[in-house]
């Protein structure tokens, strides 16, 4: 594992194999997540083993990332990505987009900056515009208040644990709106799982709106959970990368 630091003097640890292949493979993981996880280790295995290309690194705030976690918001976060996606990934390769969660946000948010070199993506329970979505147009009155007061609130999550949301999250993801005016011509797959009690399916019918392409399509897991990190999840996923390797 290494450090990249970031214009900003922010250090994001990263890891990358195989960058002089003609392929790279880019992981983009999910809200207070991080790059050691069973999917993004289970995609360095792939990649180590199929000969691909394969960066993965945490946003500032996440994992052995510099800065704290209530610093952070959308922007600055895909503002990471572009960077260390810049400075360690030359424009003559070809890019495949895997995100998970935020991910999937954060990922289309760069498609524009990566255009030439973007030729597929895929998402993995995808999560645009949630802050807006999922948390505030569904938060109470009461954490409405206190986060227009206190400008933070602790939120208990869908696994027992609480997390820190700001009000500047929440702002700044009204700047990242995606679904209104994003259009992609590329290959995508989107994976739902059927038991997902954080992102609903919706989601990703939306996000699979956003490309034109006729190469397109979700596949909903049975009784898979928001992380779709099982074995049997995992497979599933790297069969329709593998595929998308072969067709580019």
């Amino acid at each position: 594992m290494k450090f990249y630091k970031t214009n900003k003097n922010r250090k994001l640890r990263y890891s990358l194999i195989n960058s002089k292949k003609n392929v790279i493979i880019i992981f983009f993981h999910g809200f207070m997540s991080d790059m050691t996880g069973n999917k993004p280790t289970a995609f360095h295995r792939f990649c180590k083993k199929k000969k691909l290309g394969y960066l993965r690194f945490e946003y500032s705030g996440h994992g052995k990332s510099s800065d704290e976690f209530v610093n952070g918001n959308i922007s600055k976060w895909t503002d990471d990505a572009r960077q260390i996606i810049k400075a360690k990934i030359k424009k003559n390769k070809k890019l495949i987009f895997i995100g998970s969660s935020m991910g999937s946000w954060i990922a289309l948010n760069l498609a524009k900056n990566f255009k030439s070199q973007l030729k597929a993506f895929i998402g993995i329970a995808s999560a645009p515009e949630f802050t807006e979505r999922l948390m505030w147009k569904k938060f109470p009155k009461k954490i409405k208040k206190i986060l227009n007061e206190k400008k933070i609130v602790e939120i208990k999550n869908d696994y027992g644990s609480t997390y820190p949301i700001t009000k500047n999250l929440i702002d700044n993801g009204r700047k990242n709106k995606i679904f209104s005016k994003l259009k992609l011509n590329l290959p995508s797959v989107l994976f739902h799982g059927t038991n997902d009690k954080s992102v609903p399916l919706i989601f990703s019918s939306k996000t699979l709106k956003l490309f034109r392409s006729l190469n397109k399509k979700i596949i909903k897991i049975k009784n898979g959970d928001h992380s779709l990190s099982r074995k049997s999840d995992i497979k599933k996923i790297l069969k329709e990368l593998t595929r998308l390797v072969n067709e580019i």
